[in-house]
C-alpha cells in the first residue's frame, strides 16, 4: 500500500474546516455513520473510490472508514480535486489519497493504479474509469472484486455497454438511477451547482440572455429550470423526441443545435454524449458566446473543432475562461477546459443534495459487501429499501412526517378483486 500522494500537506487545516462545514449539514450520512460505527459492517473490506475529491466526497470516505473499511481514494476529474481537502483526508485513519488538482493524463492514470493497488473488494466509481481500468490494464484484480457502485449517468452508460457486450466481470449497482439520487442530485444539484460555477467564473448576467441547454434528461431539466428562474430565455436541444415533447410542454423553446447556435449567449451541455457542439455550430455563434459543460467528460463540446476554426491557441482571460478567436474576429469563451463546470469551476452540488446521494451510495456499498458473491455479473438497480430508507432519513432530518397506509389500503393495493361494482 502506497503512502498518500497529495499536492501540499500543509493545506490540511483548511481542508478540515471544509469537511467540518459539510459534516454539520449532512444528517443522513451522520445517521448512517453512527450505525456503521456500532456495527462495523465493512470491517476488513477494501474499497477503492474514484470521485470528484472535495469536501462532500471526503465525508463519504470517512463514513466508509468508520464502518471498518480500508479506503483508497483518487480523483475522477483532473480539475475537480481540491488540494486542501485531499490533504486533510489523507490524515484520516484508514484512508489513503492519490490525487491533486490539475493532474496530467499520465498522473491521472497513475493515481487510478495506486488506488487499485489496495486490492479492492468493492469499487465506488464516478464515470467508470476504475471499472475500465480493472477490465483492461488490471485484470488480475477481477477475481477479488465483489462489485461496483456507479455514481453518475456516464458511468452507468459505460456499464450498460459492457453488460450488453458481456464484458462485465462483476455485479454493478446503478446508484445514479436511484430515485433519491437522480430526482434530486441530477436535477436540483446540477441545476444549482452548474449555474453557481458559470456565474462565479464569468461574473456575467443571465437575466435577459438566451441560454441553450443541450439535453433534457434530469440534469438538463434542472439546468433549464434554474436558467428560467434567473430570467433567461431558454432553448432546449434534444435527439430524443419524447424528451423534446416534455421540454416543449414545460414551456421551453425546442430546436436543433444548428438553429440554437445562432441565438445563444450561453451554451450548457448535459447529454453524456460527445461532439454535441461542434464545428458547424461554432461557425454560427455570436461574438462572446459562453460555452460550458455539465456532463461528465470533456467531449461534449468538441475542443478539436473549436481550435480548428481559430487563428491561434486559446488565451486565458480569467481563471477557468479560455478565449478562442476566430478568423472572422469573433470570440468564443470555453469554461473550465470543457470539463464539469460545477466542479472544475465551483464546489459541486449543494451539501444537502449530496447527503442524499451519498446516503444511497453508502448503503449500496453495504449491499455489495453483503451480497456481491451471490449476484450475477450484470447491472442492478439500487434496492428499493435503500431508496426508502434514505428518503425516510431525509424527511426525519427536515422534521417532516407523512401518512402511512392503513391495513385496508395495503390489501386494496395488493389485490385485484375490487373493481367498478
Amino acid at each position: 500500500m502506497h503512502a498518500s500522494v497529495v499536492r501540499d500537506e500543509s493545506l490540511a487545516p483548511q481542508g478540515r474546516a471544509k469537511i467540518e462545514w459539510v459534516r454539520a449539514h449532512m444528517p443522513i450520512c451522520g445517521a448512517i455513520e453512527r450505525e456503521f460505527s456500532r456495527t462495523m459492517p465493512l470491517e476488513d473490506l477494501k474499497v477503492a473510490v474514484c470521485c470528484h475529491l472535495e469536501a462532500k466526497t471526503a465525508r463519504l470516505a470517512m463514513l466508509l472508514a468508520a464502518g471498518g473499511a480500508r479506503v483508497a481514494v483518487t480523483g475522477s476529474n483532473p480539475l475537480s480535486t481540491q488540494d486542501d481537502v485531499a490533504a486533510a483526508l489523507a490524515e484520516e485513519s484508514g484512508i489513503s489519497v492519490y490525487a491533486w488538482h490539475g493532474s496530467t493524463d499520465e498522473e491521472y492514470s497513475q493515481f487510478l493504479d495506486m488506488a487499485l493497488d489496495i486490492g479492492p473488494d468493492v469499487l465506488m466509481d464516478d464515470g467508470g474509469d476504475l471499472v475500465s481500468r480493472v477490465h483492461t490494464a488490471r485484470k488480475a484484480l477481477l477475481p477479488r472484486i465483489l462489485g461496483v457502485c456507479e455514481e453518475t449517468t456516464t458511468g452507468v452508460h459505460r456499464l450498460r455497454a459492457m453488460e450488453a457486450a458481456r464484458e462485465l466481470a462483476f455485479a454493478a449497482i446503478a446508484v445514479n438511477d436511484a430515485r433519491m439520487k437522480r430526482l434530486f442530485d441530477n436535477r436540483y444539484g446540477t441545476g444549482q451547482s452548474a449555474w453557481d460555477g458559470i456565474m462565479r467564473t464569468t461574473n456575467l448576467t443571465i437575466a435577459g440572455r438566451c441560454v441553450v441547454v443541450a439535453g433534457y434528461g434530469w440534469c438538463g431539466r434542472g439546468l433549464a429550470m434554474r436558467a428560467r428562474g434567473l430570467g433567461a430565455d431558454v432553448v432546449v436541444t434534444e435527439v430524443d423526441p419524447v424528451a423534446a415533447c416534455e421540454a416543449s410542454m414545460d414551456g421551453f423553446r425546442v430546436m436543433p443545435m444548428e438553429r440554437a447556435a445562432c441565438e445563444g449567449h450561453f451554451f450548457v451541455t448535459a447529454t453524456g454524449c460527445r461532439d454535441v457542439i461542434r464545428k458547424e455550430h461554432f461557425e454560427r455563434m455570436r461574438d462572446g458566446a459562453i460555452l460550458a459543460n455539465a456532463g461528465h467528460f470533456d467531449v461534449e463540446i468538441s475542443k478539436p473543432d473549436l481550435l480548428s476554426i481559430c487563428t491561434g491557441p486559446p488565451r486565458q482571460v480569467r481563471p477557468n475562461i479560455e478565449e478562442y478567436s476566430t478568423a472572422g474576429g469573433r470570440r468564443l469563451y470555453l469554461l473550465a477546459e470543457g470539463r464539469l463546470v460545477n466542479l472544475a469551476a465551483g464546489d459541486g452540488h449543494p451539501v444537502e443534495v449530496m447527503d442524499m446521494s451519498f446516503g444511497v451510495q453508502a448503503l449500496s456499498i453495504l449491499h455489495i459487501a453483503e451480497h456481491g458473491r451471490e449476484l450475477e455479473p450484470r447491472l442492478y438497480p439500487v434496492p428499493s429499501e435503500v431508496d426508502h430508507r434514505v428518503a425516510g432519513l431525509a424527511l426525519e432530518a427536515a422534521g417532516i412526517s407523512i401518512d402511512a397506509l392503513t391495513g385496508t389500503q395495503k390489501r386494496y393495493l395488493e389485490g385485484w378483486q375490487a373493481g367498478t361494482v
